[in-house]
């Protein structure tokens, strides 16, 4: 028997297909087209499930919603369905109640789109989003479909008013869950397969910024942040056209095709080029909007944090007979933490008086700041910070302490560097690094873009050798910088990239103003990044000749070798499809990836004994 949702998703796909030249345009009213498609057919399916079923069905206390992308007017080519049966206890009997759903439920199965179902009560609905916060976040977003709409509003309603009174309580809880978010799927500007939805900056995040604004702790942002997340969403749809499916998982296998649908291909480059090309502006598409997205939940979180802050009260009735208040609200705490910077209720903040437009180093001091203290950058200081007079030659001897200081941060240098990387700082410190920004690597074993695994290398890098020695100053920063800089050379078109890193090592380090044996070992260690690896797996440690080799490809330095090892074993413990994975034994760092390049390394260094 037909149904009115019958070929839902193909009427979906129809609606969803590129223009003639293969460009997917104006999709936000492709969503919208969508939207109604749906909307109306489930609102003709309500009253087909409820002329069908053998008995009367009340006008009030039963009503059909969508939640949701689908409430959202944000659904995909492929999405899944989000529908809530709403009822009052007693309107219909348990029997009657299922076999209605079953009319709603069954025919929503065949139409080629997956269905998120439920059925529930207003207590219900309130109780389950009182302590689920996944459902908290769809119900803030509800759309009534058919029957009693009067409950459904009034449902979600309700469910707002209680979203609103418990936020301040349940803010951290959010948080929370964007953290743990983070920790599984990473952030997206420096993903090479990011997860577009559940990835920081992605679509997910937006729902949080929605959900934020929506609790009165703090207004949402618009302008360039509602370009993004359309943009997101094109992208999003693009996926679901390519991969036929709902997925946001950007594979590379879809990556051409999509990059090409969003009009990121050239056609004026040959085969094979144009599809490389495209994959890299897809890249930095998803890097901008990732960017924005995150600092627009950064920023919103903050000023809902600072909203909590400024409402409790700063003073008590008896402090009104202490002389340290003076009867009146106490100011605000400011804590110095670096020349110029302070720490803010819980954030980098500058000090007041301050004129970044006036200091080349400052956002270098807050860098510094806000990873040795574990502490966020003030979004608001995060701004200001693009008005330093920071160039490539702005260095001296305080801004390269600083900058190795920095590096030297361990875990804390990656989350700090992307915010001051939104802003443009690396960038200006060294305009080589634009050469490899966003880039997406050409290797699968790649989990991150190239310039986010220079950064993850370097947070890997310690002051103990594998010999047993600790490195001293001046050591520690030759390999802090061959960790940045080692895959420098990942440009197009380029085929040895270790030897064409090798020749930018010395402008840049030069430029920075580093000695000349900093700069002679690190374009060293630059140059022979992947001997190490190399050998392990291609040669028999065994053979004393080879020992020599190796032996001969550091200086026969032992400690050149000791820094190409940690080298080495930072550049495989980065790789991997998630965080820390090894993959297999020829890539990552397994036990057996480890246990030969150590047989090799010490190879290596009893040749140098003799």
């Amino acid at each position: 028997m037909a149904s009115a949702v019958d070929g839902l998703k193909q009427r979906f796909m129809d609606v969803s297909k590129p223009d003639a030249d293969g460009v997917y345009r104006h999709g936000k009213d492709k969503r919208k087209q969508r939207t109604q498609i749906a909307m109306t057919s489930l609102c003709e399916l309500w009253k087909e499930a409820v002329e069908s079923v053998p008995f009367d069905v009340p006008e009030h206390g039963v009503g059909l919603a969508a939640v949701g992308s689908l409430a959202r007017g944000q659904i995909g080519p492929s999405s899944d369905i989000d529908v809530v049966l709403m009822v009052e206890p007693h309107t219909l009997k348990d029997d009657q109640l299922n076999q209605l759903a079953n009319k709603l439920w069954y025919p929503l199965w065949d139409s080629g789109l997956d269905l998120d179902h439920a059925v529930r009560t207003r207590q219900q609905c309130e109780s389950v989003t009182d302590h689920d916060l996944p459902a908290a976040m769809g119900w803030l977003f509800v759309r009534p479909v058919a029957g009693d709409t009067g409950l459904i509003e009034n449902t979600a309603t309700s469910i707002l008013e209680r979203w609103r009174k418990a936020a301040r309580k349940r803010l951290q809880e959010l948080l929370d869950s964007a953290s743990s978010r983070l920790e599984e799927f990473g952030r997206l500007p420096y993903l090479n397969q990011p997860d577009i939805k559940e990835a920081r900056g992605g679509l997910r995040d937006t729902v949080l910024v929605s959900a934020l604004a929506a609790s009165w702790l703090a207004d949402r942002p618009h302008g360039s942040y509602d370009e993004a997340v359309e943009r997101l969403l094109d992208v999003r749809d693009c996926l679901h056209v390519v991969a036929g499916k709902e997925t946001n998982l950007l594979l590379p296998a879809y990556q051409p095709k999509v990059a090409a649908m969003l009009g990121l291909a050239d056609p004026t480059l040959p085969e094979g080029e144009r599809e490389a090309d495209a994959v890299e502006g897809l890249q930095t598409l998803l890097a901008t909007l990732g960017r924005r997205i995150a600092f627009s939940l950064d920023s919103t979180a903050s000023h809902a944090r600072h909203t909590l802050t400024h409402e409790k009260p700063r003073f008590a009735f008896f402090q009104m007979f202490q002389p340290r208040a003076g009867g009146k609200r106490e100011a605000p705490t400011f804590k110095a933490i670096a020349p110029g910077v302070v720490e803010h209720e819980q954030e980098v903040a500058l000090a007041v008086g301050v004129d970044p437009s006036r200091d080349a180093t400052l956002p270098l001091r807050v860098g510094v700041a806000a990873a040795e203290y574990g502490l966020p950058i003030n979004p608001s200081t995060l701004l200001n910070l693009k008005h330093c007079p920071v160039t490539d030659k702005s260095w001296d001897r305080e801004t390269r302490e600083l900058f190795i200081r920095f590096l030297a941060t361990g875990q804390a240098l990656p989350p700090v560097w992307e915010e001051l990387d939104f802003v443009d700082l690396p960038g200006r410190w060294m305009p080589e690094w634009l050469g490899v920004r966003n880039r997406p690597s050409a290797s699968a074993a790649h989990r991150y873009t190239i310039d986010r695994h220079m950064i993850e290398v370097v947070s890997r890098l310690g002051r103990e050798a594998p010999s047993g020695m600790r490195y001293d100053d001046t050591q520690y920063a030759t390999l802090l910088l061959a960790g940045l800089l080692h895959d420098i050379g990942k440009r197009p078109g380029v085929r040895d990239h270790a030897a064409e890193g090798a020749r930018h090592v010395p402008v840049i380090l030069g430029r920075m103003g580093f000695d000349d044996q900093v700069v002679s070992r690190a374009t060293l260690l630059v140059r022979e990044h992947l001997t190490l690896s190399q050998f392990a797996t291609g040669k028999d440690p065994e053979d004393p000749a080879v020992g020599r080799e190796l032996a001969g490809r550091v200086d026969n330095d032992p400690v050149l070798l000791d820094m190409l090892f940690d080298l080495t074993r930072a550049d495989g413990s980065s790789l991997g499809a998630t965080s820390g994975e090894a993959i297999t034994k020829q890539y990552g760092w397994s036990r057996w990836r480890e246990a030969t390049v150590r047989m090799m390394y010490q190879a290596a260094r009893e040749a140098m004994e003799g």
